[in-house]
């Protein structure tokens, strides 16, 4: 750990905010300039007047914002932007993380958030033999909004708030020379205004604001499907790439909050999977968990544990498979199989045959033979044709054989090994 500035860091809080993600928000609402030709800064006016109103309950909060977005929601650029921001404050906050027991449960901390998602950058590959980010839990795959993933990116392509905001110049740019344009966007402005200016009058004895309130959520969402009627009319369609950019965005906080409200349940599984698997080495427990397990992969893993771990060894180990007939041939040397070199020489041959590598060879009665008899009865047992061979012929056909079955010995312990070590 560096100590340069280390004690200046621990001398001050850290002040973890979204500022950055807000900054790039507001750099796309500098296209509205709130003159009538743009109608995103009253849907954001609008968005924050609903959620903030004390009066309307929240049954009534969410019948208001439901019909909104379901008016083109690819328009409703104001209210997904707004819900991005909020989205982020639950990280930083730790509200977004499910409490089964709100009562004895602690709010979750965005350290706890952090030192979580970084363990997982390990324990993922540790067992599923793959990368974090191969199983949607890398660090952006839940702190990407967070972490800059809408305003930058790791090739050539434009950040998706990059995209928006260009889309939405050319609306604006659009709306200025195009009178129907400019009248949709000017009646989507002033609904939106109407429905912030209503929301600051009532009060919690009104008895009729219920009725006004829905014509006026009603009417900003009737508006939407001219506005989008006269944005589809610019050349090129920019509301082909709003849907999209809309679904990029909403696609990522869907994600990180899947990933972040339960990431407790699933670090918890993880090691306590982890636990039960450590028990494995003892035979008792083994035997005790498959009974009890219904799960068949569970019964497997356990049930093959003593089998598999015994073909798991070390020299066996290849990177590649082009390095498997390098170990092999290593193996062989150092185990000296090759040590057999002369097939003149019938007794080393008749001996590697019978008491080497198990070659499948029944030796009974082999005592009685001579050692030419010998050879022959090996190869009527491994199948080697021998018709009209000399003694000779036959132990160089044997000695062959023998070596060649010594190498796919081998190659099958290295894939027994390989199999073994392979995570599945």
């Amino acid at each position: 750990m560096a100590n340069k500035g280390f004690k200046s860091l621990v001398e001050s809080p850290p002040e973890f905010s979204n500022q950055n993600l807000e900054n790039s928000i507001n750099d796309i609402k500098s296209i509205d300039n709130d003159d009538g030709y743009m109608f995103i800064l009253s849907q954001f006016a609008m968005d924050t007047a609903i959620h903030d109103n004390t009066v309307l309950t929240q049954t009534q909060k969410n019948d208001a914002l439901e019909t909104l977005y379901n008016a083109q929601p690819h328009l409703q650029i104001g209210r997904y932007l707004s819900d991005v921001i909020r989205h982020t404050n639950t990280i930083l906050d730790g509200t977004i993380v499910y409490r089964a027991n709100p009562d004895v449960e602690e709010v979750a901390t965005f350290l706890e958030i952090l030192s979580t998602v970084q363990s997982l950058q390990t324990t993922i590959p540790m067992l599923y033999g793959g990368t974090a980010a191969d199983k949607s839990r890398s660090v952006n795959d839940h702190l990407g909004s967070l972490n800059n993933i809408f305003i930058e990116t790791e090739d050539s392509s434009k950040p998706v708030f990059t995209r928006l905001k260009e889309t939405l110049q050319l609306i604006e740019n659009n709306a200025r020379t195009t009178n129907v344009l400019a009248v949709a966007s000017a009646a989507v402005r002033y609904a939106n205004s109407q429905v912030v200016t209503f929301l600051t009058t009532i009060v919690d004895d009104s008895t009729d604001f219920q009725t006004t309130l829905n014509n006026r959520i009603n009417t900003a969402a009737g508006n939407m499907a001219n506005l989008n009627t006269r944005i589809s009319a610019i050349p090129g369609d920019p509301t082909v790439d709003l849907i999209a950019i809309r679904e990029e965005i909403n696609t990522q906080v869907n994600l990180e909050n899947s990933n972040l409200s339960g990431i407790r349940n699933f670090i918890t599984t993880l090691t306590n999977n982890m636990g039960y698997t450590s028990l494995a080495d003892d035979p008792d427990l083994r035997k005790l968990i498959t009974k009890v397990s219904r799960n068949v992969s569970w019964k497997t893993y356990f049930n093959d544990y003593e089998k598999n771990q015994s073909y798991i060894n070390p020299l066996y180990n290849t990177v590649e498979d082009s390095d498997k007939e390098a170990v092999i041939t290593r193996l062989t040397e150092q185990r000296g199989l090759y040590n057999v070199t002369d097939f003149i020489d019938l007794d080393a041959v008749a001996n590697k045959a019978v008491n080497g590598n198990d070659y499948g060879i029944d030796s009974k009665d082999f005592d009685l033979y001579t050692i030419e008899t010998v050879i022959e009865k090996c190869c009527e047992q491994l199948k080697i044709n021998t018709a009209n061979n000399t003694v000779y012929q036959q132990s160089e056909l044997l000695l062959n054989h023998l070596n060649q079955r010594d190498r796919e010995i081998l190659a099958e312990a290295i894939d027994r090994n390989e199999d073994a070590n392979t995570l599945s």
